[in-house]
């Protein structure tokens, strides 16, 4: 037979980890290395993802 674990549920702290302060407007931006540059109306534009949510944004420079 084999040895039975026992399931412990996460807890709302640990549910819930990193997804508060993105939705108060505080995301942890990140420049995606996967899409360096990318061109739109005449402007180069950066691509950046939040590391905890996964958001996308587009800055044109």
């Amino acid at each position: 037979m084999a040895d039975i674990l026992p399931f412990k549920a996460k807890s709302l702290k640990e549910k819930h980890k990193g997804k508060t302060l993105c939705k108060s407007g505080f995301h942890k931006w990140v420049v995606d290395k996967n899409r360096p540059f990318d061109s739109q109306q005449g402007k180069l534009a950066t691509v950046s993802t939040c590391k905890r949510c996964g958001k996308v944004k587009r800055e044109f420079k």
